[in-house]
């Protein structure tokens, strides 16, 4: 085995220095992923913009950052992974700052996409230089900061975004990205040239790119939209789902005849990682649809601060902190099937702890489904990985992390638009047929005796009326994804037994 040679200066504390400024540069993205979700009210309400709009502003984000992830390989070979990795963080600052000073959704939306693009590679570069200036031998303890930075983030976005948006408001949140981006890059050019990687002249597949970008674009517009105007009724909404479909046929025909494809789809061939990954999609869909409408529901319904909203959302990292060693130990003596199969039906079984619900419900009945899931996220994710890199060839598994982390990406983006989408079709469903069951008159009447005036005492109602349609409107939504969870939880087992991964570099 050839002896590690340092990179240039980077020994003693300027590695040490090195490793920080990756690690904080991964849990500034991290954190981003989540850190609006609590903020959705505040924006939707400055921006006076219905809740389906206000959640553009996440899921514009994730699929930017879905879109640019397979980019990462050609760009670091075309231009270096130091000089990509300086460049996005520079690019992700900027569009950070223009979402803290747009004051219209039009202009944050496309400030997130900014975001969500120069944001996807810095993930996988973090992960890719952070190996790359340690000795093997020090790879564990690199990765374990790396993925510590990892689950702490979407722990501490929620916490962040509720309390910028309750004290100071909601453009902090992305504010607070200038002083972490600046010494980000500062780091960055001052300390890594040394760990800079060869560059060529590599081609990249444009064709497939465009494609891919137009089968996404039509499809999350097509979800987005699709409320506001009534759905496949209008001509838009059709024609989106027109060019969805037909883009993804072509991007799959292009993609499998391609010599240098920017998605390997042919790792699909393989079973066990088509059903991991389809399940690790379908299931992120649901959890990331959780996340993001149970911030939004606590606020409209239950009268809580974004402030205590994020710390309700944030009681999931206790478990998922503490279980995350576990799982990773316990990976290398059980069946990841077993461990993913037990995850998904931890998962399924809090979601429908959700589906009873009510607008009675105290602060740790909220708590206890969100500290139970953060226990079962571990074993949802670690397993199913390790099933869908254990199943391709040793070749394949970095092109296989790649695809797998575009589907996750791709499900959560997809999962937080239909939960919203469902919440109020459903909302609207409820109201209506509560309305239809009620005789509001005797109640009227009573109001009307303790000194409201008719015009209050309906309101009176129809505000308790809208409330309990969310709720029920809610508990729907968690019904359809604990369904989703205990599904994956059965489908799981279709997978062969995976082998233990060996080599491929980390994605």
């Amino acid at each position: 085995m050839n002896k590690f040679v340092p990179l240039g200066d980077l020994t003693g504390n300027r590695l040490l220095l090195a490793t920080l400024v990756l690690a904080l540069a991964n849990f500034m993205v991290v954190v981003d992923t989540t850190i609006a979700n609590v903020s959705v009210a505040h924006i939707t309400g400055s921006l006076a913009v219905s809740t389906t709009q206000g959640t553009w502003v996440i899921t514009s984000y994730a699929v930017a950052e879905a879109i640019c992830v397979p980019l990462t390989g050609w760009l670091a070979g075309r231009f270096g992974a130091v000089r990509v990795f300086a460049s996005c963080l520079i690019g992700f600052t900027f569009f950070s700052v223009m979402c803290g000073v747009s004051n219209s959704l039009e202009l944050l939306v496309f400030c997130r996409i900014g975001q969500g693009l120069f944001g996807g590679p810095l993930m996988p570069l973090s992960q890719t230089l952070l190996m790359r200036i340690h000795p093997p031998e020090k790879h564990a303890q690199a990765m374990g900061l790396w993925a510590m930075t990892t689950v702490v983030g979407p722990i501490v976005g929620p916490i962040l975004g509720g309390w910028f948006s309750d004290n100071l408001s909601w453009h902090w949140i992305f504010f607070i990205n200038l002083p972490i981006g600046i010494i980000c890059v500062f780091g960055v050019l001052n300390l890594l040239k040394p760990a800079e990687t060869p560059t060529a002249l590599v081609k990249v597949d444009a064709i497939g790119l465009s494609l891919l970008i137009i089968a996404i674009g039509a499809l999350q517009l097509l979800l987005d939209l699709g409320h506001d105007h009534d759905w496949f009724s209008s001509n838009l909404i059709c024609t989106l789902a027109v060019v969805s479909f037909i883009g993804f046929i072509i991007f799959v025909i292009w993609e499998l005849t391609e010599k240098n494809p920017i998605v390997n789809i042919s790792v699909f061939r393989h079973l066990g990682f088509s059903l991991a990954v389809l399940t690790m999609g379908f299931g992120f869909g649901a959890f990331f649809g959780s996340i993001v409408l149970i911030p939004q529901w606590l606020q409209t319904n239950m009268g809580y601060t974004a402030t205590w909203a994020g710390y309700l959302t944030a009681t999931m990292g206790l478990g998922s902190v503490t279980m995350s060693p576990v799982v990773a130990k316990l990976s290398t003596k059980f069946d990841q099937r077993a461990l993913a199969s037990f995850g998904l039906c931890i998962l399924g079984g809090v979601t429908l702890m959700r589906a009873f619900w009510s607008n009675e419900v105290d602060f740790m009945a909220l708590a206890w489904p969100q500290i139970l899931q953060g226990f079962g996220v571990p074993f949802f994710f670690i397993p199913l990985t390790n099933i869908a890199l254990g199943s391709v060839l040793p070749s394949e598994v970095a092109a296989a992390a790649g695809l797998m982390n575009f589907m996750r990406t791709m499900g959560g983006a997809i999962g937080a638009s239909l939960s919203v989408t469902i919440w109020d079709n459903h909302a609207s469903i409820s109201r209506s047929e509560i309305v239809s069951s009620m005789n509001i008159q005797p109640t009227l009447g009573e109001l009307q005796h303790k000194g409201f005036s008719y015009e209050t005492a309906l309101g009176t109602i129809s505000n308790l009326v809208n409330k309990e349609a969310l709720t029920v409107a809610a508990d729907h939504v968690f019904l359809v994804f604990s369904m989703i969870f205990l599904l994956g939880a059965m489908i799981i087992w279709l997978c062969p037994k995976p082998r233990k991964i060996e080599g491929g570099p980390s994605h």
